[in-house]
């Protein structure tokens, strides 16, 4: 059976660059030391999870990372409100400027700071962990195919490899990603410290991939799950601007 699949996935592999007009890469992208195979690879998963202009329309997503911090992410603006514990964060991604609130005091100056690159640090962190399939042709990166494996569930894979130049907080790490030749989903990836490092810190699935809105998001990690995952097409202006507990009513997710 799995020689079966991977027949049905060599063949559908001769066809995915016909997908890559459909996949801008972000500006800053290394194609210079990314190979067309990665990239046609890239671009059918994209396609898989609902294609490049249901990514691009989709505006808000909100999720608790583990069940436990929570974001709310404007695409469009880069606005987010973060919450955890008894911090309150809403700041804009692309200034790293905003205000935060502790137990319901408003933060100045460097506890201010502290919160802002707080929020920041966490969403980059907790973003990648949610819609890293999304940002494999991001700036910054370089996309390579390492072969073919199985993932640990026994279906066979392409497994990608994503190093980084000048972005985010820790540049220096690498991943590998397993996309499953049948699905063209990603099905696991393995996390490396250092793009050097030889052996991964982990690697764990990537499971129970839903519809949201007009795309796919998976929760599951494997023994954890992010919680509240949900897209939705209008959120009131106060989810950004207003540090009080949000209603339940204000969060109605795209069906």
């Amino acid at each position: 059976m799995h020689a079966l699949l991977g027949s049905i996935g060599a063949l559908l592999l001769a066809a995915l660059p016909l997908l890559a007009e459909s996949y801008p890469a972000a500006e800053g992208f290394n194609a210079d030391a990314s190979d067309p195979r990665a990239i046609a690879i890239a671009d059918a998963t994209m396609e898989a999870m609902g294609g490049y202009d249901a990514w691009d329309q989709t505006r808000y997503i909100t999720w608790r990372f583990f069940g436990g911090r929570l974001h709310v992410w404007d695409k469009w603006t880069g606005d987010v409100r973060f919450e955890h514990d008894d911090l309150t964060v809403l700041m804009n991604l692309h200034t790293r400027s905003g205000r935060a609130w502790r137990e319901g005091r408003a933060l100045a100056d460097a506890e201010l700071q502290a919160a802002l690159d707080r929020g920041y640090r966490a969403w980059i962190n907790d973003a990648y962990w949610l819609v890293m399939p999304y940002k494999l042709k991001d700036s910054g990166v370089a996309l390579k195919h390492v072969g073919t494996e199985a993932s640990e569930d026994g279906r066979p894979a392409d497994v990608l490899e994503l190093t980084f130049a000048g972005v985010g907080v820790t540049p220096q790490n690498k991943y590998r990603v397993w996309v499953d030749q049948e699905t063209h989903l990603v099905s696991q990836w393995a996390f490396y410290p250092q793009a050097s490092d030889s052996d991964p810190r982990f690697v764990g699935p990537w499971k129970n991939w839903q519809r949201h809105g007009q795309i796919l998001l998976s929760a599951s990690r494997g023994e954890r799950s992010h919680t509240g995952v949900a897209v939705f097409a209008d959120l009131p202006a106060a989810v950004f601007n207003d540090a009080q507990p949000l209603d339940d009513d204000m969060l109605s997710p795209v069906k």
